[in-house]
């Protein structure tokens, strides 16, 4: 790999955490109402760093999450407040990284590297109605919705304080879109590459803010590279 090459990827690796997970007897239900006792055990994470956007007004944007996994599944649950829930696409494959949805970015073997069309990662746009987008190798937008299991709940009123949950099954880079997957068996001890974010549109044509679990050193003055290169994910460790 040429030294050039080696140099940015340190640069946009440099702000990288190493974050333990905790295994679950039992998975959590899916349902965002946060009443499954496993929870307690996983330690809350910060979603706090703008990737694009001004400085954000906690009114408008607060977030936080936390993880556990067994065999099957790695679990999440984020805790959100947003005054504005906006989806103004109703075809799931269009605009989707403009409504406001959770991404979730999984490297199944933290191997890093591209993976803008391939699935050496994914990066997975869920949406408010639970739809789950990712681009694919011929360049276009599909849905992975047998990938991860999301259900959210939030207050009545805003600010829209929300619980969402999702199961992610994990796939190595062998996926094929015409092929019948076997998603990964997870174990003690595996490391995979992780990163969660959210986009965040209170009424525009285009989001306004993108908001991050990592900061990123920018390349070339853009951050926005982890639908790009998985290098820039946090590692996450599976612990007993």
């Amino acid at each position: 790999m040429p030294r050039i090459y080696l140099a940015l990827l340190s640069m946009l690796s440099i702000t990288a955490q190493a974050i333990d997970v905790s295994h679950t007897a039992s998975p959590p239900l899916i349902d965002g109402l946060n009443q499954d006792k496993q929870w307690q055990q996983a330690k809350w994470l910060p979603l706090n760093q703008v990737i694009i956007g001004g400085q954000l007004d906690p009114a408008d944007f607060t977030g936080q999450y936390r993880l556990l996994w067994d065999s099957q599944a790695i679990y999440l649950q984020a805790k959100i407040t947003d005054n504005i829930l906006y989806d103004n696409n109703p075809n799931p494959v269009e605009g989707y990284w403009s409504d406001d949805c959770l991404e979730v970015f999984i490297d199944e073997d933290a191997s890093g590297g591209d993976h803008q069309y391939n699935f050496n990662a994914f990066a997975y746009h869920v949406s408010l109605d639970n739809q789950v987008v990712d681009l694919s190798t011929d360049k276009t937008a599909k849905l992975y919705n047998s990938h991860v299991t999301s259900r959210w709940q939030r207050q009545s009123n805003p600010p829209y304080d929300m619980i969402w949950e999702l199961a992610i099954r994990v796939y190595d880079d062998s996926f094929k879109d015409d092929k019948d997957a076997v998603p990964v068996t997870l174990h003690k001890d595996k490391k995979l590459g992780f990163m969660l974010a959210y986009c965040d549109n209170d009424g525009s044509e285009f989001r306004e803010h993108f908001i991050n679990s990592k900061d990123i050193v920018p390349l070339a003055g853009d951050k926005n590279r982890g639908w790009i290169d998985a290098s820039v994910f946090d590692t996450i460790t599976l612990r007993e």
